[in-house]
């Protein structure tokens, strides 16, 4: 109940009811409800600042929840990679070299997916960097997973070939050669027979006699026929693709082509002394990815183990080439 005001009338010596006008009453009535108000938003806001509101702590348990989530799918992720890894490991260094295949960069199979603002939407919260790490890693091991998918693929493209590679790969003794004999030179380092210095041999030469026949080590293209006085002389190169080329020099004459498909064993030519040569000889190469390699891991399919380590000390020999 109102608490009723008087005054003290001086010329009536008595005291007299206060009476409120409409407009103080609508002030003061005013002023009340804008204390209350403020009063109220005050204790809003402390109890907000120190008190979480029932949805508040509901959220907060979701957060903590995601947060633990997260961390799993971290711990997760890590172990796919570790598995990832080691596949890729296998693939570049079994299957890949079973097959003659170059192994996938470590540039291209770890690499990031471009763009700056890829995770820009990611940011501005409280646990952004621990969301953006796991989108990021995520990102990179579906990436290498499609990487290694696409590398199976060719995979098993290069196995359904294999008996075409293992045909086209040279093999066998490019001269009849049994008995080891006619092996004269190896590669590396000899005394070149003309200017008597010790220039780099980059292939094998068989000693025969002019005539003697000359065989494809491997299936193949003829990739190259020439008649020269000099340096190689009369030669055939072979292609036999996945990379490798065999270059047959000094021939007498060749019976073959270019464009010409040949097969293993089959006869491209004979012995001769053509070109820089001091006697009759076949001057053999491999050649791999445009490398000369030594041609003398290429005759598995003609030599033994006894025969093949016979073959290594005869071709390691620092003697006189004949080129």
């Amino acid at each position: 109940m109102a608490k009723v005001k008087y005054y003290y009338d001086t010329k009536t010596l008595s005291y007299k009811r206060i009476e409120l006008s409409s407009l103080n009453k609508l002030k003061q009535m005013f002023y009340l409800l804008m204390g209350s108000a403020f009063l109220g938003l005050v204790m809003i806001l402390v109890f907000f600042q120190f008190f979480d509101s029932p949805k508040e702590k509901t959220l907060n348990r979701e957060i903590v929840q995601l947060t633990t989530q997260f961390d799993l799918v971290q711990d997760k992720l890590s172990q796919v990679e570790l598995v990832l890894d080691d596949i890729q490991k296998r693939d570049d260094n079994i299957y890949r070299v079973i097959f003659e295949a170059d192994p996938i960069p470590s540039s291209i199979r770890k690499a990031g997916y471009g763009g700056v603002n890829r995770y820009q939407k990611l940011n501005g919260f409280k646990n952004t960097e621990l969301v953006v790490e796991t989108s990021k890693k995520l990102d990179q091991i579906t990436k290498q997973l499609y990487i290694q998918s696409k590398s199976f693929d060719d995979i098993i493209e290069l196995a359904k070939n294999k008996t075409d590679m293992l045909a086209a790969i040279p093999a066998i003794q490019p001269v009849s050669n049994k008995d080891l004999s006619r092996m004269a030179s190896g590669y590396g380092y000899r005394i070149h027979p003309i200017y008597k210095t010790r220039k780099m041999h980059a292939g094998m030469d068989f000693s025969a006699k002019t005539g003697t026949p000359i065989y494809a080590t491997g299936d193949g293209t003829i990739h190259k026929v020439r008649r020269s006085r000099k340096g190689y002389g009369n030669h055939v190169v072979i292609n036999h693709g996945y990379g490798y080329k065999t270059l047959y020099a000094h021939m007498s004459k060749y019976i073959v082509k270019k464009g010409q498909l040949v097969k293993r064993g089959e006869v491209i030519g004979y012995v001769g002394s053509t070109g820089t040569s001091v006697a009759p000889h076949l001057h053999y190469e491999v050649h791999k990815d445009g490398r000369k390699i030594n041609p003398v891991n290429f005759y598995y399919n003609d030599l033994n183990p006894d025969e093949y380590e016979k073959m290594l000390e005869i071709s390691s020999q620092n003697n006189q080439s004949f080129d």
